[in-house]
This record gives C-alpha cells, sequence and structure tokens, in this order.
C-alpha cells in the first residue's frame, strides 16, 4: 500500500523520465538511482520483479518481454560461442527452437539426453559445459526430472542448473529448495493466469556462486560479485531490446496474487478429469503424474506440495483423425496454443508446435500423433467431464 492507500502497483506509461541535467549524467554513470528509460528499466517492471523475486526467495529478478526472451537471456548471459550446454529432452517446443538455433547459428554446442537418466547427464558433462537446462515437469511429456541428483551433478562441476519452473509453478514446489540456480517462467501462463499479457522473468535463486566463474559473459562484471548475473541479464535486456511493457507488468503481478486459488481449482480439476480418463474406454492413455500409474508419480509426490500434481495432463485417442474430431466437438475447452489460463484449453501438439521435429524428436518431447495437450481451467469439474465425456460420443457416433 502506498501513501496514497493504492493496493495496487501504479502503471508508469512512460518511454523516460526526467531528471535535472546533473543527475541524469549521474545516473547514466551509475553514480545516482534513477530511471532513464523504459527498455532499460521502469518501477512498474520493477515491481513485479520485486513480487515474483520474493515469491521464489531468490537473489533478484529480472523480467522481460516474453518466456522466450528469458530464456534467451539466460543464454546469453552464459555462453559465448565455443561453449556447450546439456538439456533435457521433455522441453516446450519454442525452448528446443532456441536451442536448435544456437547450436545451428551462434556456436553454441548442444547435448540433448533423456530428462531421467542421470549417467547420460554425467556422460555429457565437459569442460566448456556452462549450463545444465531442464523442465522440472516436461511440457507435454509430465515427467518429472530427478532435480536433486541433477543439482549434486551441477554442484560438483560448478555447473549452473537452468530450471524452467513455468508448469510447476511456486505453488508445486520451491525449485530453489530443490536445488535450481537460475529459474524461468513464462509469465504468460500461471502467473498471469488470465490469457491477457506476455512476459517472461528470471529469477536468480542465490543458490550459484557467480563470482566463481571467471570467464564467459558473466565474467564481466565480475565486480558486482555475486549480482554479476543479474547485471549481465538487465545489461543483455537492454541491449538486445527486450523489455516488458508496463501495461503487461501490471496484469502479471495482479494475476499471480491469485495463483494459489487458481492452481488449487485447476489441480483438483485435472485429477477429476485424469480419474474420468483412466476408465474411460475412448482413451488409450492418459498423462497425468497425479495418476498411481503414472510413471513420475512417486517423483512428483517426492518434489511437489501434498496433493497437488499441476493442471497440465495428456490424453491419446488412438489417431490423429479422432483426436482433431475430439477437439472440434468441445464446447467448454478453447483449442488455442497457451496453458495456464482459467479457462480450459485444448491442443493437438504434433501439428502444431511440435511441427517441425521428426518423429523421434517428437516421441522424446512425448508427443504423439493422437495426442492432445490439456490445461485445465476452473470451471466446474464436472462440467468439464460432460464436455469430453459429449465430445467422445461425438466421435463415436460418426
Amino acid at each position: 500500500q502506498d501513501q496514497l492507500g493504492a493496493t495496487l502497483p501504479p502503471i508508469y506509461h512512460n518511454t523516460s523520465f526526467s531528471h535535472s541535467a546533473e543527475s541524469l549524467e549521474a545516473i547514466f554513470k551509475g553514480r545516482e538511482y534513477g530511471y532513464l528509460y523504459s527498455r532499460i528499466a521502469n518501477p512498474t517492471v520493477v515491481s513485479l520483479e520485486s513480487h515474483i523475486n520474493k515469491i521464489e526467495q531468490g537473489r533478484g529478478a529480472v523480467a522481460c518481454a516474453s518466456g522466450m526472451a528469458a530464456f534467451h537471456l539466460i543464454l546469453m548471459g552464459l555462453t559465448q560461442s565455443g561453449d556447450h550446454i546439456i538439456s533435457s529432452t521433455s522441453l516446450f517446443g519454442g525452448t528446443y527452437y532456441l536451442l536448435k538455433e544456437m547450436a545451428d547459428f551462434r556456436g553454441i554446442d548442444v547435448t540433448f539426453v533423456d530428462t531421467l537418466d542421470i549417467a547420460a547427464y554425467q556422460a555429457a558433462i565437459r569442460p566448456n559445459t556452462r549450463a545444465i537446462c531442464i523442465e522440472l515437469l516436461g511440457n507435454p511429456k509430465l515427467d518429472v526430472a530427478p532435480i536433486h541428483e541433477i543439482s549434486s551433478l551441477a554442484k560438483s562441476h560448478n555447473c549452473p542448473l537452468v530450471v524452467d519452473h513455468t508448469v510447476t509453478t511456486p505453488f508445486l514446489c520451491s525449485a530453489k529448495d530443490l536445488g535450481a540456480d537460475v529459474i524461468w517462467h513464462s509469465a504468460t501462463k500461471w502467473l498471469s493466469g488470465s490469457g491477457s499479457a506476455i512476459g517472461g522473468i528470471v529469477v536468480d535463486t542465490g543458490n550459484f556462486k557467480w563470482s566463481s566463474l571467471s570467464s564467459g559473459p558473466v565474467s564481466e562484471f565480475s565486480s558486482f560479485g555475486d549480482l554479476a548475473f543479474l547485471t549481465r541479464l538487465k545489461k543483455s535486456r537492454s541491449n538486445i531490446g527486450c523489455c516488458l511493457p508496463a501495461t503487461s507488468a501490471f496484469q502479471i503481478q495482479v494475476g499471480s496474487e491469485t495463483l494459489s486459488v487458481r492452481l488449487q481449482k485447476q489441480c483438483q480439476n485435472a485429477m477429476a478429469l485424469a480419474t474420468f480418463f483412466e476408465t474411460h474406454e475412448d482413451v488409450n492413455e492418459v498423462g497425468y503424474p497425479g495418476l498411481v500409474a503414472h510413471p513420475s508419480h512417486e517423483s512428483a509426490k517426492l518434489y511437489f506440495r501434498e496433493g497437488y500434481f499441476g493442471s497440465l495432463m495428456t490424453i491419446r485417442l488412438g489417431s490423429k483423425e479422432r483426436a482433431f474430431k475430439c477437439i472440434n466437438a468441445l464446447k467448454i475447452a478453447h483449442n488455442l496454443a497457451n496453458i495456464g489460463d482459467v479457462k480450459t484449453l485444448v491442443i493437438h501438439p504434433a501439428s502444431t508446435i511440435y511441427r517441425d521435429l521428426t518423429p523421434d524428436q517428437q516421441a522424446d518431447a512425448g508427443v504423439f500423433d493422437d495426442l492432445i495437450r490439456i490445461s485445465v481451467g476452473i470451471e466446474n469439474s464436472d462440467d468439464l467431464i460432460q464436455d469430453f465425456k459429449q465430445a467422445f460420443e461425438a466421435i463415436d457416433s460418426e
């Protein structure tokens, strides 16, 4: 609450900020604190950064234009031509495409390993490995990475563990406590929760000693000690111009305040839907870690908040044709390219997000021609079950 009694952050819809000639010179030279230009920093964006950093209990945070921009900033901050990255194969399609671009055009070597195979991570480590990147809960494979073991391996090689925390969110678990050194979110998803703002955010958890790095982009800012990584990110954000609009920062911060309430309902709905799918004759396979039969169920129980397993799931219906018919017959769920909304969303990943991957690469990511990804919303669970039930009946009646 500010001095006027406002309980929401003000929106500073400014491109730039006015100062005396002396102050502007001092701010540019770093001798005085102040805002200059919203591409560099904006008070509304800083408010969001502080808010999310508190939730994640981190050292600091940097917000930017999108989730992909957030991951790009991380890669820019940790690597240069000739360096190496290890990544799990259970990846969101956009993440894979960016890593592939880094490998094809930026001189960064990337090794993809089975998310669950700790021996594969160990075998992939090199002297020039600059990061290990994972999704704690794969999207859309929904396998739970053995983060404790991966974190121990990363620490033994003084290599930061970068975790995409978008799907798990701070509600399901503390990625920092599980060993993550750098966390990133597509804030467009659950942090915002309404499908109305695109944004990304990176959190330095405080687990990694950046002063221990003697080479690479972070080392240029060694005078900032363990704030070197955050300083590098802010410099990169300014240089490439991937700033977050103040209005989007406001929407994401306000949305994040209902995160726990939304996730509780979404997780409950997801479990109800998964249980329905598990026994329905039209569903060949259900991917949801809350089900006892799921391969990552025990890991999910170990890492996640008791009784909650997220709101993302998949179903396989036997063919692409049946999957399309189901999607087109749904009346409550929306077919669009987003997740984490208050509304239930579906998509056919193989023909959309993962369209440019080979069949083997798709399978590594948990994508198949008959698979539908479902991001469960906050609607009434009985209504959602009835919606899928009537969609299945529509398939069978044709």
